[in-house]
């Protein structure tokens, strides 16, 4: 860009604690042509002055110096197309963090102003993408979950094919006769109406159910994808524009639950094969067909436990109290026993709780069943730490197990065999051992899921899924997304959950699917980068077909040729830059975010000579969280080392490791990484850009050992939105660090 126009606003404090004036030689001297000052320039006046210089063609590049880029985001939303636009935040990073009138304070604002203007010099503008999409949500699965998320797309204009395997719709729910209440009264069954919605959906115009579905392959990416399936016996093919993953859970597998009586009695059962007796009208003891007089109901029945189910899975007490309100509806002399270990009924669910509790021949009991045992034509169930007494022992004509559910989506054999093949190929004890690894891999086309969409995607064929095999996605953040860009789960398939959670689950899913569509057909990318327009371009040429990219990639986004060689696919893109930060050969590049372009930006940063005694530190601080808790620390007046230089990245492993050992050979005394916390409590927005950095880390530490540089130099941590209160303590801590291992020797080199 030739004509950078630096925008400097004096309001916020800003024209009292720094010398506005003398950051136009700092701008100048990195490339802005035009330098303006403005007391407001984020009121309707500042605004329209920046807007007038670009529309006149005075700058073709715009730096405003400013408030953080999370703040006055719509008042600064210029046109990206056309204006590459860089934020200073001179208010956050400077004046709110740093005392007034002092050198050290007035060189933080130039050095930041030089690297911004140095940057937006490098950045160039997006390319439109002008491919044909599809309007149409493809939906998988016609139970609660998957029917509404039909009916919800449907009902915003949108095209559907609703694919279902059975024979008719509705699943599990279409079995039942009674429901949870979710609107007053809260005190008593409600009628079921999954059967009113299924009638609703098959008479749209908009939805075309297919049933005794099997879908063959999708190719492609939002907008886009190429759906191939079988229905009814009939081969058919259509494009769509979104996915709607609704494929539900079983029931846990009660065979492993010998000690509860399951298999040894056929007068154990599980709740599902109790729903099945209720639902026909049909209750009796399978070994003699006669009425009981006393069930037991067995909650947590293998859940919330580290041999089993380590989760609890939501629905259980709830179906419990639906079943024994049933009982007692329809056989108010039968006697109901309920022993629990916490009994969740939450919200409005604890007037249903209550109005169960309180009929005649309801018993419910905090405690522990170790031990079903047949005994004569019944059975006898061994409680412990009961409130009934430390041990006891209560007898019973028919034992219900609450048992968890599990979701119909993973494989866990094959993901077990994938698994067990990768951990062959790390220990590498013999030729052997890893060829055989590596052929279980590249049977199972690297296999995280069932196959069940059949996606061609280089990763794998289906959704990548947590250690307990529901899909993977940013849970706290993004609720219904999932690994692959466009394919949205709902209901029991991406969480336990009850009937009113699936509802609003298909809601969320159907109306993530649409924004997803409605954002290609702009050109913008999904959350958590949502609004983004530049796509990465890749220079091939160069490509050494190492595959880290493709690897690394955590949306696969990218597919690979016979040879290796990426193939991207733009729609798929999250634009994290994860890709960016794995490439060797610095052949990746967004228009706004590149090795150039950050580089750039580090080299415009002055450093002073050793004898000054002002050591430089760079920080590279992910933007959706480390960067919020440096902008709330600053909110709350904390105060921290004016050493630090802040570049905000989009993700840690967005950090290419050059930009690391440039600054190091450049004389830059110390390197910060603060990113999001790794794991499942807790996950990265990119799945897992903080462990990449540290497994990167491995090249820096060998940098810095071919510089003879000590590795105490550059510093990881991880930290959430929350911890803002630790920003200033890493900063000062990592400066003191600086401090004892003394200057970096290769300033002045």
């Amino acid at each position: 860009m030739d004509k950078i126009g630096l925008f400097v606003c004096t309001g916020c404090e800003i024209g009292k604690a720094i010398d506005v004036d003398a950051l136009e030689e700092a701008g100048r001297d990195k490339g802005a042509k035009q330098f303006v000052k403005h007391a407001c320039l984020c009121n309707p006046e500042g605004v329209a002055l920046i807007q007038k210089a670009i529309d006149g063609g005075e700058v073709d590049a715009v730096a405003i110096a400013a408030c953080s880029n999370r703040a006055k985001v719509a008042e600064f939303s210029f046109d990206r197309t056309k204006t590459p636009v860089e934020r200073i935040a001179l208010r956050e990073q400077v004046v709110w963090t740093h005392p007034g009138g002092e050198e050290d304070t007035q060189m933080l604002a130039a050095d930041l102003v030089r690297m911004g203007v140095a940057k937006v010099g490098r950045m160039t503008l997006p390319k439109k993408l002008d491919d044909t999409l599809d309007d149409t949500v493809l939906v998988v699965g016609g139970g609660l979950a998957g029917l509404t998320a039909a009916n919800a797309a449907a009902g915003m204009g949108h095209p559907v094919v609703l694919v279902e395997k059975g024979e008719q719709l509705g699943g599990y729910m279409a079995g039942l006769k009674d429901v949870l209440p979710e609107t007053p009264p809260y005190d008593r069954l409600h009628s079921n109406t999954v059967a009113a919605l299924v009638k609703e959906v098959e008479a749209s115009k908009q939805i075309k159910v297919l049933t005794r579905g099997t879908i063959k392959s999708i190719t492609g990416q939002p907008g886009m994808f190429e759906v191939s399936l079988e229905a009814n016996g009939v081969a058919q093919s259509f494009k769509a524009g979104a996915i709607v993953q609704a494929t539900g859970s079983r029931p846990y597998d009660a065979t492993k639950l010998g000690h509860l009586g399951y298999g040894k009695s056929p007068n154990v059962l599980t709740a599902q094969e109790l729903d099945a007796q209720l639902g026909a009208g049909a209750l009796k003891r399978p070994s003699d067909g006669k009425l009981p007089g006393r069930v037991l109901f067995v909650q947590c029945a293998g859940s919330r436990d580290a041999n089993h189910l380590p989760y609890c899975s939501s629905e259980c007490c709830a179906t419990t109290l639906r079943q024994v309100a049933a009982i007692h509806r329809d056989h108010p002399e039968i006697e109901c026993a309920v022993v629990y270990k916490d009994m969740r009924a939450p919200g409005q669910l604890e007037h249903f709780y209550l109005a169960v509790q309180s009929k005649p021949n309801s018993l419910f009991a905090r405690g522990t069943i170790d031990e079903v045992q047949v005994k004569g034509d019944g059975l006898c169930a061994r409680v412990k730490d009961s409130i009934l007494g430390d041990e006891l022992q209560l007898d019973a004509d028919l034992v219900v197990l609450a048992v968890g559910m599990c979701p119909n989506s993973a494989d866990g054999e094959a993901i077990r065999q994938v698994r067990d093949a990768k951990a062959r190929i790390a220990k590498n004890e013999s030729e052997e051992q890893v060829r055989q690894g590596k052929e279980t891999v590249d049977k199972l086309g690297h296999h995280e899921g069932t196959e069940i969409l059949n996606l061609v995607y280089r990763q794998g064929p289906d959704l990548p899924v947590l250690r307990y095999a529901f899909p993977d996605s940013h849970y706290i953040c993004f609720p219904y997304e999932t690994r692959r860009t466009g394919v949205y789960a709902a209901g029991t398939v991406r969480a336990p959950m009850d009937a009113a959670q699936a509802t609003e689950d298909g809601f969320g899913a159907a109306m993530k699917a649409v924004q997803c569509i409605s954002a290609a057909k702009r050109s913008e990318a999904v959350h958590p980068r949502a609004g983004d327009i530049g796509v990465a371009e890749f220079f091939l040429q160069r490509c050494t077909q190492c595959k880290r990219c493709t690897e690394e990639c955590p949306f696969g986004t990218l597919n690979e040729d016979v040879k290796g060689t990426p193939e991207y696919n733009p729609w798929r893109c999250r634009r994290c830059g994860i890709c960016l930060g794995s490439c060797p050969e610095r052949i990746i590049s967004f228009p706004d975010y590149s090795v150039d372009a950050i580089a750039t930006a580090i080299k415009a940063m002055e450093v002073p000579d050793e004898t000054e005694e002002k050591p430089r530190i760079l920080a590279f601080l992910c933007e959706n969280d480390a960067l919020p808790a440096l902008d709330e620390a600053a909110a709350r007046g904390m105060k921290w080392n004016p050493w630090i230089r802040v570049i905000p990245v989009r993700c840690l492993g967005a950090i290419n490791t050059v930009w690391i050992a440039d600054s190091l050979s450049s004389g830059v005394d110390g390197v910060l990484m603060l990113g999001c916390k790794s794991g499942d409590d807790y996950q990265c927005h990119y799945i897992r850009g903080s462990e990449l950095c540290k497994t990167r880390m491995t090249n820096v530490r060998e940098t810095l050992s071919r510089l003879t540089l000590e590795p105490e130099r550059v510093q990881i941590h991880e930290i959430g939105r929350n911890e803002f209160a630790r920003i200033p303590e890493i900063f000062d801590a990592f400066a003191e660090t600086i401090t004892s291992v003394g200057p970096n020797p290769y300033k002045g080199f």
